[in-house]
């Protein structure tokens, strides 16, 4: 009798041999051996399983991430309703209108109406101008018909009785032969399709039936086609002028391209603002855009390609704000209130900081780090007070960078804003279906943005891109 294979039951011990014992014995020894492993692993995963139930039930407690407390984007947000506005009584201060009206009068209208009684409507006595007097002013506001003004244009071509040579007459600029379309209407077309995000089906049905316009979807991508090239160098001497920055701020957000996710990066400042959409969301992006340029001064949130790239870096306070709020909501009394409060400080005396002494600044970064210090040697017991506490003590130098450098602000706030579009055009249009419409896109949000920065609108950039009028950047003002 063998027990080779195991022992599933317990055998008549009085018939067996020695052998057949000391074989039994080794066989219960090493299923207990196995057992004994397999209580092991149990109790480790039975532990692990424990310390995830543990962390799975803290999280069912930790209050909900908003984008006031965290980075959501506002789109992701729960919207509350508003509470509902008391009616306006009257009308606006300053304005002799309608009851409740809100626009002010134009200054100088095309035309106006006159209307006055010429008798009463009680007893139908006759009125006259001295019975008269002014009761309502309003304004009637309307467009003219739409249509597209068509130019025909009829070119001569003569042959010389002399030389016999053909010479072609010239033609006013704008009136050359090739596409039908002028240079304003393409701008318009472009103007609505990326700052307003209008689809090619759309803008194709907005030509035809609000201007009387029939213009195909190929035809308005080979207008685009035409008109990158003038954004195309605008953006050069944009990068150029980014080159040569002091201060440079960037975020980046994700976009779709043909069912892909790549990232729209900005990188911007107070004089230009350069967008790029790239496959990656990697230090190598800000490589290649800076090109060997490091800055003074580099201003983004914690994201660690967006770090080293200048001599000094300032920390987007508003994120801080939004991390320390969730710490707070999820149970941190320690660590988070102290820490939001100091950064309140840092905020509202960045919004002056630009003009205070230089004294008067440093003495404030003194007494904030000293502020810091005090914080730094509280020990939380929360987890996220912890999680803070370790981050800050990593970055706390370049918290308050703004007070040694006036022209710096103490948020990315700037770099958002700039994004936005973006992410709305993504919900809009769902994506781009190539990398040169991406491209594109990007090049005209560069030109529009830093116009933006001079005081020209979005339109009138794109117009003077389109039809090579824009100024060039190295003579923009700062």
């Amino acid at each position: 009798m063998g027990f080779d294979g195991g022992v599933t039951e317990l055998p008549d011990l009085s018939l067996l041999s020695h052998a057949e014992k000391d074989a039994l014995i080794r066989a219960l020894w090493d299923a207990l051996q196995v057992s004994e492993r397999r209580n092991e692993e149990l109790t480790v995963r039975l532990a692990a399983a424990e310390r995830r139930i543990a962390e799975l039930e803290a999280r069912l407690n930790e209050p909900a991430k908003r984008p006031d407390n965290s980075s959501l984007p506002p789109s992701r947000g729960q919207k509350p309703n508003r509470p509902k506005k008391s009616p306006r009584k009257g009308p606006r201060k300053g304005s002799l209108g309608r009851a409740g009206g809100g626009r002010l009068l134009a200054e100088t209208p095309d035309q106006t109406v006159i209307a006055k009684a010429g008798h009463c409507q009680h007893c139908r006595a006759g009125l006259t101008d001295a019975d008269q007097r002014l009761a309502q002013r309003y304004d009637k506001i309307d467009l003219p018909p739409i249509k597209p003004v068509v130019t025909r244009v009829e070119r001569y071509a003569g042959h010389c009785p002399c030389c016999g040579a053909t010479t072609l007459a010239a033609v006013p600029e704008g009136m050359e032969a090739g596409t039908p379309f002028s240079l304003n209407l393409v701008a318009l077309a472009i103007y609505l399709r990326v700052i307003h995000a209008v689809s090619y089906r759309r803008l194709s049905r907005l030509f035809t039936e609000l201007f009387a316009l029939a213009i195909s979807e190929g035809a308005l991508d080979a207008a685009f086609r035409r008109a990158k090239p003038g954004f195309d160098a605008d953006v050069g001497a944009i990068l150029a002028r980014l080159r040569r920055a002091r201060v440079v701020c960037s975020d980046e957000t994700s976009v779709r391209i043909n069912g892909r996710t790549h990232w729209n990066w900005v990188f911007q400042n107070d004089d230009v603002v350069i967008h790029v959409i790239r496959p990656s969301r990697g230090a190598n992006v800000v490589a290649e855009i800076m090109d060997g340029h490091r800055p003074a001064i580099w201003v983004s949130d914690l994201y660690g390609a967006q770090r080293n790239h200048a001599d000094n870096w300032q920390i987007c306070l508003a994120h801080q704000l939004r991390d320390c709020k969730f710490a707070i909501e999820a149970g941190d009394e320690i660590f988070a209130p102290r820490m939001k409060a100091l950064l309140l400080r840092a905020v509202v005396l960045a919004r002056r900081h630009r003009t205070l002494a230089d004294a008067t600044r440093r003495a404030w970064r003194r007494r904030l780090d000293h502020d810091l210090d005090a914080v730094m040697a509280l020990a939380p017991i929360n987890r996220h007070g912890r999680r803070l506490r370790r981050r800050y003590g990593k970055v706390r130098d370049h918290l308050f960078t703004f007070l040694d450098h006036p022209e710096v602000a103490a948020d990315n706030n700037g770099s958002e804003r700039e994004l936005r579009p973006t992410a709305t055009y993504r919900k809009v249009t769902g994506g781009f279906r190539s990398n040169w419409a991406a491209d594109f896109f990007a090049n005209v949000r560069s030109v529009v943005g830093t116009a933006a920065r001079h005081g020209v609108d979005a339109y009138t950039a794109i117009k003077n891109a389109v039809t090579g009028a824009s100024m060039p950047i190295e003579l923009l003002p700062g």
